[in-house]
């Protein structure tokens, strides 16, 4: 039991139990996974480097771990998981504050639940050794893959799969200059909202690991005024919160920003690129009857 253990006790979501309630009263009882994440931060007043800090597969380690603290506290019955894409409070979760104990409590509560539901479902058991989080749902290794395919594309590879991907989400007359000087401008294009209203909208594609800062949204914004109605930085890195926050400052032309992971999301929305495969999981109770 000695790895497992030391793997449970070192579960580094659980810290973010409490803030999670915090940070969704803290916004009217519900809120967008960005929104949780940003206050979140503020609220424990996170360094940059902890905000955009990357694992092995290319995700952000932060957002992830609130992810993961958000699947524990649906579980407990404290968020309501019924709205796609907002996260909320049950009346439960509303009158909760955890403490550092509480939140360990839950997890480890939890963690009992996964491994007898696993030894009802398996013959043969998982391993001791075993982290306990990998008997839960766990992002697929295509986006590891995808993600590491795009980082090595060649910068005018990768400025055509970006002019794809905006074709392929609606966007028409979808050009890619590459023109060195143009302010880091790759290409511009019309979005068609409908037959009587559209936008001009230049985007930039940038094919690297890093963090996006808000002097690099700022520096993109200068080369489009008077250009555009509207701009999108397309990366397959992450964006500073400052650099978020720049993005949609008041009283300046907006700038969508499309990190690594809403990249593969897009992938993945319009199975660009990828082959969906159905799977099967053994219902062993409808079985019980026939044996």
């Amino acid at each position: 039991m000695g790895k497992a253990t030391e793997k449970i006790e070192g579960a580094q979501f659980v810290r973010y139990f409490g803030p999670l309630l915090d940070a969704l009263r803290d916004l009217g009882g519900s809120g967008s996974p960005g929104e949780v994440v940003d206050q979140i931060a503020k609220h424990l007043k996170l360094s940059e480097n902890v905000q955009t800090e990357l694992m092995e597969s290319g995700t952000p380690r932060f957002p992830n771990q609130v992810a993961w603290a958000r699947f524990y506290l649906t579980r407990e019955g404290l968020l309501d998981s019924s709205k796609r894409g907002i996260w909320s409070l049950t009346d439960k979760g509303r009158a909760t504050h955890l403490s550092a104990e509480e939140a360990r409590g839950i997890f480890l509560k939890w963690v009992r639940i996964f491994a007898e539901e696993r030894k009802k479902k398996k013959d043969n058991s998982e391993t001791e050794d075993e982290a306990p989080e990998t008997t839960l749902p766990q992002t697929a290794d295509y986006r590891k893959e995808l993600l590491a395919l795009l980082l090595r594309l060649s910068p005018p590879g990768f400025e055509r799969l970006c002019q794809r991907l905006l074709r392929e989400s609606g966007f028409v007359q979808v050009v890619v200059t590459g023109r060195s000087g143009d302010g880091g401008i790759d290409g511009h294009g019309t979005l068609q909202v409908n037959p009587l209203v559209s936008f001009k909208v230049l985007f930039q594609c940038k094919r690297y690991s890093n963090a996006v800062t808000p002097t690099q949204v700022r520096d993109f914004r200068g080369a489009m005024q008077g250009r555009a109605d509207k701009g999108i930085i397309m990366t397959t890195g992450t964006f500073t919160a400052e650099a978020r926050k720049e993005a949609t400052r008041d009283g300046v032309p907006p700038i969508e920003l499309v990190d690594g992971q809403k990249m593969i999301d897009m992938f993945s929305e319009l199975e660009l690129g990828l082959k969906p495969i159905k799977t099967f999981e053994i219902d062993s109770d409808f079985f019980k009857e026939f044996q």
